[in-house]
Order: structure tokens, then C-alpha cells, then sequence
């Protein structure tokens, strides 16, 4: 029996196990949304209030998951207002399918009501893209499109759908099987490298691992956690690697780079063998290149082949996934390492790394206001035996909830890293929500970036998801200010957001309940009954204004170059 393209596109999904599907309509997808109506019992459409949020809806939904996000939006204009989404999906390596409308085939290039060329704008912004032509290939590429998107190193792929591909028809033919002879990724790691990788673990007298969001991606939190343990290796991570190593454990030594912990910092520095996992080496984590783990030898071990070098040089390359690599990794150890008492030959590292710790915590100074590491220690307080989901927008707030919160397991520390966009944590929580209901999660926001998609409040409320949302308000753009401070004589030119709404009746404009705090008496209180809520919520929280987020590596300077508090 022939089917219509969008009917073919709906089996598709269904049989890729989607099942949630962030959009919004248009008259080039309407033939789409026809079909959808028919299929809502497997595919249940979110309808957003933005396509930007839609896609970070989506990718707040793979984060948490584990399982790729799917959104569907228009041509033209709901096209390009998803690249910001799809442009911070692809930076952070997260596995998204996009479905954009196109105008019918005879009409593309003529300048056509609501046209773009989506897949040149994304080509630089996506893992693949792919204009479908013929509706005979429509269900092998959306075949390809899932496959690209979850394996390797995992990113967005987009497919556009022009208008007469999805009215056309023709047989469905499912492709069991996805052979692409120009992309096979590399999962098993090369025997040869990882013995050089064992070699030096065995030799290394301060070794350290450095973990990035990759272990997430490839679920390989628990083996790294097993080899660390087993050889007493201390563990630093990246931005997007917390929560692949407790946050709690004694081998923790925090997070490196820009914002990242003393210890981390001053570990990369000092350590003489370096692992690492499933990281990139962003110029954010390694400040100063000619510095960066300079008494170091490198074991790098990631499964694109092209990060490996882009940034750094390395002694020892491990192309494979992260679980595969660790995995194997171990098992070599266990064969050369012998019974060595692991603690012993590592303890004055330890006793180094915990020096460092007792000398300079995370700290602030505390003078009567409501501090916003104060607003993150007590949201950590309230929420540490819950495995809650932290989402965030961009900013200060950013990382003081990198800071201050302890991250135990993975998939609970959602944010913007690599492209660092404002306006992603709302849209996130809402799709972080619907991907794991069972969870709470909270969305530390801050006053400006919240106000880039407070429009996904009505998604959150119409859809009765009990997020929570807290705004550490210092009516500033305040990383922005912290620069203007410290290397502008403070010249705060265009980050004073005094001119903002009344964020407690906004939320109950939208139907959520609302709440101020401005005295730190209030603090713990306020926050424990928005949290009992089993409604939305958002808490204003009036912080103190001019607070500086440290330790802090300025530009161009190397990791122990830190201005503290």
C-alpha cells in the first residue's frame, strides 16, 4: 500500500522509539501536523511558544534521556529560528533530529513565500543535513538522519521536507539496516595505544583524570569511576563533564578552566600523566595553551579523531568511544599494575590535591545579603538526596551552579558550554521534565537570560510540568559587568537590567505560582515550599548586585594565574 509522505515520516518515528515531538506549525509542514493528529497516542506534540525553544526543549530532552530529541518546525522564519538551538546542540556534541519545512521542489530557488536555504545555513552547524528530493528516499534518510545523530561522536542532523514530498506517495520500505560506507566510527580502541596509556599510569606518581561531557554521552561515568577508585587516580572534570564523577567522592578535585576550582586548576598543573576523557580541550578549560598541563604527559582519549591534536598535543591518542576506551584502559592496567597498594604509591598526590583544598575552598564572603553561592548551597541542601536535574541559562548563575551544587550522578547538570547561549535553561527544564517525569527539576536562571524565552513559561504551564524555576537576580548582565569591573575601570555600559518585569506576577500572568525573596531569613523556607509544589513556580531571588564569580583565569593567562576572592 502506497503512503504519503507525512505518513511515512510518522512510521518512522514511531519505529526510531520517539515519542515526544517539539513543535510548532506552519503552512509548509500543515500536511505534517494533519497526519501528527492522527498518531498522538505514540508521537505526543509539545507545542512550543518559540522554534528556538523547540529545539533546546529537544535538546534538554536528550541530555536527560540519553535518547535523541526531535522538533519539527517550519520553513522561513521558523527554519532560522531554530539554528540557535541547533548551533548549541551541535557544540556540545548532542544528539538532535531536526525536521524543518521547505517549499515545494518546483518552487526552490525562485524566492518562494516563507524560503531558505536551511541546509546551507546549518551545513557549518550540524553533523549532516539533508534536503529530501525524492519521496522514494524519504524513509532511508530519516533512517540515516537517527543513526548519524546518536552514533560517534553525537550531534544534530537536520531534514528538509519540502511541501510536495510530504503530499506525494509511494510504497514504505523500512531499512532495518543503516550502511554508510563513508562513516563507520571507531568504537573499539586500538590494543597497542592503550598499553602506552598503561605504561605511563604505572609509571605516573601524580596522575589525574580530566573528564568532559563526552563520558555523559558515551554512559561511561561508572567504569571511569571503577579504574579511578581501583588505582586512586583524583578526577577533574569540564563544564559539560559534571556529574560524570561524583561530586561528593574524596577524589574529586573539582571543575577546571576559566571559573573551575583551585584544586582542579592547580592538579592539571602539577600532575605528571594526564587522562584525558571525552574532551575537547575548549580554550575556556585551558586557558593559556603554552602552560596547559605542562609537566604532563597526555593520554587523550575521545572517539572523533578530529579533536584529538586540534588543541593540544598529546603523548598517547586513544580513537574509540569513551566506555570502550576506559573500559579496556582498565583491564590492561589490571594486567600490569600488579598488586601495588594504589593509595600508598599515590598518597603525597593526595596529600598535595587535599592541601590545596583546605587552603582554598569555594568560598564568598558573607555581609548580610542574599548571596547567590548562598541560593545554590541551600537549593543543594534542599534537593542533594532527590537526584534532581539542574538546568541553567548563561552567565554568572551559570557558574556558581557549577560551583556550589555537588553533582552525584550524570545527566543532572544540563547547560549551554560550548556555545553558551542565554535563554537555553527554561525551554531545557521543560524538555528535561517531560524526557524524565519522575524527577524534579530546577532551572537556575538569571535576570536577563530568562527574559530570552519566558514565553515557554505557557508551554511549561499548559503542559502541567511542576518545573522550578530560581532567578538569582542581581538586575545586572552580570558576567557581562564582571568584565566591565575588572578590566573596564567599571564602564557598565548596556548590562544594567533595571528596566525588567515584575518576575512573580509574570509567572502568575502564565498561570505558575510566584515568589520573591529579598531577606536571607526567607531563603531556605521560600525554597523548600516552591519545591513541595507540585505545580510550576518561579522564585525571584533579589541577590547582592556586584558579586564577582571566582576563582577566575582571565584571558590569555594560564590555570594557576587565578584571581580569588
Amino acid at each position: 500500500m502506497e503512503l504519503t509522505g507525512a505518513r511515512i515520516l510518522m512510521e518512522c518515528l514511531k519505529r526510531e522509539g520517539v515519542d515526544t515531538i517539539f513543535c510548532y506549525p506552519g503552512g509548509a509542514v500543515i500536511e505534517l501536523f494533519d497526519e501528527l493528529s492522527r498518531h498522538q497516542a505514540e508521537l505526543k506534540p509539545i507545542l512550543v511558544r518559540h522554534e528556538q525553544g523547540a529545539v533546546h526543549a529537544a535538546d534538554g530532552y536528550a541530555r536527560a534521556s540519553g535518547k535523541p530529541g526531535v522538533c519539527l518546525v517550519t520553513s522561513g522564519p521558523g527554519a532560522t529560528n531554530a539554528v540557535t538551538g541547533i548551533a548549541t546542540a551541535y557544540c556540545d556534541s548532542i544528539p538532535l533530529v531536526v525536521f524543518t519545512g521547505q517549499v515545494p521542489t518546483r518552487l526552490i530557488g525562485n524566492d518562494a513565500f516563507q524560503e531558505v536555504d536551511i541546509v546551507g545555513i546549518t551545513r557549518p552547524c550540524t553533523k549532516h543535513n539533508y534536503l529530501v528530493k525524492d519521496i522514494k528516499t524519504l524513509a532511508a534518510i530519516v533512517r540515516q538522519a537517527f543513526y548519524l545523530a546518536k552514533t560517534g561522536r553525537p550531534g544534530p542532523v537536520l531534514v528538509d521536507l519540502p511541501k510536495d514530498i510530504m503530499t506525494g506517495t509511494t510504497e514504505f520500505v523500512w531499512p532495518e539496516e543503516v550502511r554508510m560506507r563513508s562513516y563507520n566510527p571507531t568504537y573499539k580502541p586500538n590494543l597497542a595505544q592503550l598499553r602506552r596509556a598503561a605504561d605511563l599510569l604505572v609509571e605516573a606518581r601524580r596522575p589525574l583524570c580530566l573528564v568532559g561531557g563526552g563520558v555523559i554521552g558515551a554512559n561511561a561515568g561508572s567504569v571511569l569511576m571503577d579504574m579511578a577508585v581501583r588505582y586512586q587516580i583524583p578526577v577533574a572534570s569540564t563544564l559539560m563533564g559534571l556529574g560524570a564523577f561524583p561530586g561528593t567522592h574524596s577524589l574529586w578535585c573539582g571543575m577546571v578552566g576559566m571559573h573551575g576550582a583551585v584544586t582542579a586548576n592547580r592538579a592539571v598543573i602539577e600532575a605528571d600523566v594526564l587522562v584525558a576523557v571525552g574532551t575537547r580541550f575548549a580554550d575556556r578549560v585551558t586557558g593559556k595553551l603554552s602552560a596547559f598541563a605542562s609537566h604532563s604527559r597526555i593520554i587523550h582519549i575521545d572517539i572523533d579523531p578530529t579533536s584529538i591534536r586540534k588543541n593540544v598535543n598529546v603523548d598517547v591518542p586513544v580513537v574509540a568511544d569513551c566506555r570502550e576506551a576506559v573500559s579496556g584502559l582498565s583491564e590492561v592496567l589490571a594486567a600490569r599494575a600488579g598488586d601495588k597498594d594504589w593509595g600508598q604509591v599515590h598518597a603525597d598526590w593526595m596529600a598535595l590535591l587535599n592541601r590545596f583544598k583546605a587552603e582554598h575552598p569555594l568560598t564568598y564572603v558573607r555581609n548580610g545579603e542574599i548571596k547567590p553561592q548562598q541560593v545554590i548551597e541551600v537549593l543543594y541542601e534542599l534537593t542533594r538526596h532527590d537526584d534532581t536535574i539542574i538546568t541553567t541559562e548563561v552567565g554568572q548563575h551559570q557558574m556558581w551552579a557549577a560551583q556550589f551544587y555537588k553533582y552525584d550522578t550524570p545527566r543532572t547538570f544540563l547547560s549551554s558550554g560550548g556555545l553558551g547561549t542565554m535563554g537555553y535553561g527554561l525551554p531545557a527544564a521543560m524538555g528535561a521534565q517531560i524526557a524524565m517525569p519522575g524527577k524534579r527539576v530546577v532551572c537556575v536562571a538569571g535576570d536577563g537570560s530568562i527574559q530570552m524565552n519566558s514565553q515557554e513559561f505557557a508551554t511549561i504551564v499548559h503542559n502541567k510540568l511542576p518545573v522550578k524555576v530560581v532567578i538569582l537576580n542581581n538586575c545586572f548582565l552580570g558576567m557581562v559587568r564582571q568584565w566591565q569591573e575588572l578590566f573596564f575601570k567599571q564602564n557598565y555600559m548596556c548590562t544594567c537590567m533595571d528596566g525588567q518585569p515584575d518576575f512573580v506576577k509574570l509567572a502568575e500572568a502564565y498561570g505558575a505560582e510566584g515568589y520573591r525573596i529579598s531577606d536571607p531569613a526567607d531563603l531556605a523556607p521560600t525554597l523548600q515550599k516552591a519545591l513541595a509544589s507540585p505545580n510550576p513556580v518561579v522564585v525571584d531571588v533579589r541577590v547582592a548586585r556586584e558579586e564577582n564569580v571566582y576563582p577566575m583565569v582571565p584571558a590569555g593567562k594560564a590555570l594557576d594565574e587565578m584571581l580569588l576572592v
